[in-house]
């Protein structure tokens, strides 16, 4: 009798194993739904990247949409594809999300593997179409980075290096306190970057590096108008790059950095400092 029960018991345990097993590959193949994303959880990729937009309010209808062909047109500049095949063939992750007041990060663009020109193009060709949302809300950067950090766990990559990527033209103005957020974010082993668009308050350049940015060679960089974003974005982009060590065969990131322009003092001290640490 006692053995019957144990092999009940035993057969019970199987089952429940089996269920687990199987929801845990499902989640798994959710977590890689996007074109170019590799079905395998936790695949090894140099960068983890989280590109956070403010829709917020005080972006009007063209400043979102510059934002948006910013980002593609990004993500078509042969300077950056170098920098992502450089990585040795491991690519990067990337993901595009969208906030404005509390509560309001959404996925826009899901976790994607990109190793090469046809995937990068494609990620652009993504982005591009993207239904740009309408602005509302406060500025909620905190909030922003509160909702972000889960995203990176169980996204099915494990990256040299997971950064959160800030684009905005303002402040926080509610939700979590930004400082608070931020620390949490580095907490966890996440670097916050931010490019500041000088638009409305010429001095958010000071206010992003003293309270939003942070963790492992965290920079701030500043575009002064519509037309340098696209080419402030690319820079910012190729530095983030630069800080991850590539894989043994990969190229020299740091070769492949452009001269900083203009306002970029803390990227080129960024760079300076992935340089000495090589």
């Amino acid at each position: 009798m006692r053995l019957s029960c144990f092999a009940a018991r035993l057969a019970f345990l199987a089952v429940l194993l089996a269920s687990g097993a199987a929801a845990a590959l499902g989640g798994a193949g959710a977590a890689h739904a996007a074109p170019g994303a590799d079905p395998a959880p936790g695949k090894p990729v140099a960068l983890e990247l989280a590109l956070a937009v403010d829709v917020s309010a005080s972006i009007s209808g063209g400043a979102m949409d510059f934002q948006f062909r910013g980002h593609a047109q990004a993500f078509r500049d042969p300077r950056l594809i170098q920098a992502i095949e450089a990585s040795g063939g491991t690519g990067v992750a990337v993901a595009v999300i969208g906030f404005s007041g509390p509560g309001s990060a959404r996925v826009l663009v899901p976790w994607t593997l990109v190793r090469g020109a046809a995937d990068a193009r494609a990620f652009a060709d993504r982005v591009e179409a993207i239904a740009r949302p309408e602005g509302a809300g406060s500025t909620a950067i905190g909030s922003a980075l509160d909702a972000i950090r889960p995203m990176f766990a169980g996204n099915g990559f494990s990256g040299a290096q997971r950064t959160v990527d800030i684009v905005s033209n303002g402040f926080s103005n509610g939700g979590a306190p930004v400082e608070a957020a931020r620390d949490r974010a580095v907490a966890d082993g996440l670097t916050v970057n931010a490019l500041v668009i000088l638009d409305e308050y010429d001095w958010l350049e000071g206010y992003f590096a003293e309270s939003v940015i942070g963790g492992p060679g965290s920079f701030v960089r500043t575009a002064e108008s519509r037309e340098s974003f696209a080419e402030a974005l690319v820079q910012k982009l190729i530095a983030e790059m630069v800080q991850v060590r590539p894989v043994e065969g990969g190229a020299d990131f740091a070769a492949l950095a452009p001269e900083p322009v203009g306002s970029s003092r803390l990227i080129a001290a960024s760079l300076r400092g992935a340089r000495r640490n090589r």
